[in-house]
C-alpha cells in the first residue's frame, strides 16, 4: 500500500491526498468507525474481512449484502463518483465561506453540472443537525435579519419604491431567526413576523430552560427573564459588554449572507459566460 500523506490542509493537498483511493478508505474508515472495529452495515457484525484487490469487505455471517464498500450506508451510497471526487466535493463545500454552487464543483472535480448538483446536495444533507429534539444549553445567543436582495442591485424605480422609510428594504425579504450555543451549534428558522409570540416561541423550543440567553434590545424578547437568565445589549450604545453580545450570530450573519452571494453569482457568471468545451 503507497506511503499515506498527511491529512489536507489546502485544496492542493486535498487534490492529492484523494487522488490515492487507499487514502479516501483510510479517511471514511477512520472517522465511520474510530474504535477501528469495522461492522457489517447489514447485521452488525465485527467479523468482517478486507478484500484490498477490491477494496470491500466481506462479513462471515450467512446474509444478503455480505459484502459492502465504504460508501455503504453513507449519502455516496449507489453512486458511481468515485470517492476522490466525493471527498474532493466534501472539502471545497465545508471549506470555502464564501459558498460554493453546483457550476463551480462540476469545474473543479471534473463532473457535469447534473452530477454536481446531486453531490452538492447529498453533502449538505450529511451536514444537517441529527439531534434536533434537543435543546441548548450553557451560553446561547438569538438573533433575527432579512435575508434578500441588495438594495444597490436594484433599478433605481424598484429601489425608491422598496425602501421604507427607515432606509431599509424589508419588504420583499425573508425573515430568519437564528440561534446559537456558543462553542456549538446553530440552528435556523424562517419566522413569517418578529412579535414576541413568534419568538418567544422560537427560543423555549431550540434552548433549555435556565439557560443564559444573551439578545441584543429588541422589545419582542423582553419577558424571557422569567425562564432564562436573560441579559441584553442595548447596539446603541456598545457591541460588546464582556460576555454579553451576539457577535457569534452576527458573524454567522455575515457568512451565510457572503455564501449565497457567492453561490447565485457564480451561477450567475457561468451562465452568462459559458466555459469553453
Amino acid at each position: 500500500m503507497p506511503e499515506m500523506l498527511p491529512e489536507p490542509k489546502s485544496l492542493q493537498e486535498a487534490i492529492v491526498y484523494f487522488a490515492n483511493p487507499d487514502n479516501c478508505i483510510d479517511y471514511l474508515a477512520i472517522r465511520r468507525w474510530p474504535d477501528g472495529r469495522v461492522l457489517c452495515p447489514t447485521c452488525g457484525s465485527d467479523k468482517v474481512k478486507f478484500h484490498a484487490e477490491r477494496r470491500i469487505w466481506q462479513c462471515s455471517t450467512h446474509h444478503p449484502k455480505r459484502q459492502f464498500s465504504i460508501k455503504v450506508g453513507t449519502v455516496m451510497e449507489d453512486s458511481a463518483i468515485g470517492l476522490d471526487k466525493w471527498l474532493t466535493a466534501a472539502w471545497l463545500i465545508t471549506n470555502c465561506k464564501n459558498g460554493i454552487s453546483s457550476y463551480e464543483i462540476a469545474r473543479d472535480v471534473k463532473v457535469t453540472q447534473k452530477s454536481a448538483w446531486f453531490m452538492l446536495h447529498r453533502i449538505r444533507l450529511a451536514m444537517q443537525d441529527e439531534t434536533l429534539g434537543s435543546k441548548f444549553s450553557g451560553e446561547v445567543e438569538a438573533d433575527e435579519t432579512f435575508i434578500g436582495g441588495k438594495a444597490r442591485n436594484m433599478h433605481k424605480d424598484v429601489h425608491a419604491r422598496r425602501i421604507s422609510g427607515m432606509g431599509r428594504n424589508t419588504e420583499d425579504k425573508i425573515m430568519v431567526m437564528g440561534i446559537l450555543e456558543r462553542g456549538g451549534k446553530v440552528r435556523t428558522k424562517i419566522i413569517a413576523d418578529r412579535k414576541q409570540k413568534t419568538l418567544h416561541g422560537a427560543v423555549r423550543e431550540n434552548v433549555k430552560a435556565g439557560a443564559e440567553l444573551f439578545t441584543d434590545e429588541f422589545g419582542a424578547y423582553k419577558g424571557l427573564e422569567s425562564e432564562y437568565e436573560h441579559q441584553i445589549v442595548d447596539h446603541a450604545v456598545r457591541y460588546v459588554d464582556g460576555r454579553v453580545h451576539t457577535n457569534g450570530l452576527e458573524n454567522f450573519w455575515s457568512l451565510l449572507k457572503r455564501g449565497l452571494d457567492g453561490n447565485l453569482r457564480c451561477r450567475r457568471t457561468v451562465s452568462s459566460f459559458p466555459l469553453p468545451r
